[in-house]
């Protein structure tokens, strides 16, 4: 850990010395400098938002912010690590998933929980009714201000052998990430595994596991094609995201530099949220279909698409309500799943309540 860290101090030494001038319009405020770890370097969250956004404040704000950002491919960082991190200000500006956290309190997975929704407007509404809870939670257990809830593209299945849907995940052995997401397997009768990112495809290759969840232009990117067949598109989650500044870094902020940095990072999380919903539909047209809207150039997934039946559906609302909410309300407790209840519950029309 030691080294990690040595490195990221290292990494954010090197920055080239930027002209400084203001944050904002109080020409007193002293330039802000930010240390930032965004996700993964394989995907487009980071390569096409997130670290464009940083790279590019400086000359934004005229050298009012001036920051350096990496991920946590290069860093070779795991989600629970880089909020301790951030908690104790190695890093100033964090992004993340919160279900990476939920084994220390079940309060972050209720944002993102396994196949409550289906679409990603719904899933925005979401995010914005639970906000202020994962807002007070943030501040907590992390000493960090959250400033951003965005998605990932939707989370969905593949499956090495043949599925027609839902029932055939049936004694399946399926690679989550998240509890929810094992929620959710185990109330289709298959059996959650955790393996790590990058080695779904050996995985699948040697029958560790039967099938995969992640999002769509993750699998594509990754090439899960390799080694999957079959993209079943049942929305099991949204891989909702965070971006949270360290609380000591934000207080040590004017009014005017706050106020700044919250409009920037709202303009940017609307771009992410429109962005991914285009993605999702790309993604899954590059692994399934016989053309691919990212270029000429562009492989082609050759993957068998099933998409979910009626049934399927109804089969869905079952195990949303009786496994996977009722067993995050036991998790999480009363309060919590009241709470859920009185903010996204309202929003889906569901009830978290614990058996």
């Amino acid at each position: 850990m030691l080294n990690k860290v040595k490195a990221i101090g290292l990494a954010a030494g090197a920055v080239a010395t930027i002209a400084l001038g203001v944050a904002s319009a109080n020409a007193a405020d002293k330039p802000v400098k930010m240390s930032v770890i965004g996700t993964w370097n394989s995907m487009t969250n980071y390569n096409d938002r997130e670290a464009p956004f940083w790279r590019g404040i400086a000359k934004e704000t005229k050298g009012g912010v001036i920051s350096t950002i990496g991920s946590y491919s290069e860093f070779g960082l795991k989600g629970f690590e880089v909020m301790r991190m951030l908690k104790s200000g190695v890093f100033d500006y964090a992004y993340g998933l919160p279900g990476y956290v939920a084994a220390e309190n079940a309060v972050f997975e209720g944002g993102d929980l396994s196949s409550v929704t289906q679409d990603i407007g719904t899933e925005r509404k979401v995010a914005e009714a639970y906000f202020p809870t994962l807002e007070k939670a943030f501040a907590k257990y992390y000493n960090a201000k959250l400033l951003q809830l965005y998605p990932f593209p939707s989370q969905i299945l593949y499956c090495k052998n043949e599925i027609k849907g839902i029932q055939d995940l049936k004694g399946k052995k399926i690679r989550v990430y998240a509890t929810t997401l094992g929620d959710f397997v185990e109330g289709v009768g298959g059996t959650s595994v955790t393996v790590s990112f990058g080695e779904v495809i050996p995985a699948l290759e040697k029958g560790v596991v039967d099938c995969a969840i992640t999002g769509t232009m993750s699998a594509y990117t990754a090439k899960w094609y390799q080694a999957a067949n079959y993209v079943y598109t049942m929305r099991v989650g949204w891989g909702l995201a965070f971006g949270a500044m360290n609380m000591d870094k934000w207080n040590s902020m004017s009014a005017d530099q706050q106020k700044d940095m919250k409009a920037r990072l709202d303009k940017l999380t609307d771009s992410m949220w429109e962005a991914t919903a285009k993605e999702d539909d790309v993604a899954i047209q590059c692994l399934t279909g016989k053309s691919c809207p990212l270029g000429a150039d562009a492989p082609l997934g050759g993957m068998t698409l099933v998409e979910p039946s009626a049934d399927d559906l109804k089969a869905r609302d079952k195990i949303a309500n009786d496994v996977v909410l009722s067993r995050w309300a036991e998790r999480c407790g009363k309060d919590c799943a009241d709470n859920w209840n009185d903010t996204v519950g309202k929003v889906l029309n569901m009830k978290a309540v614990s058996k």
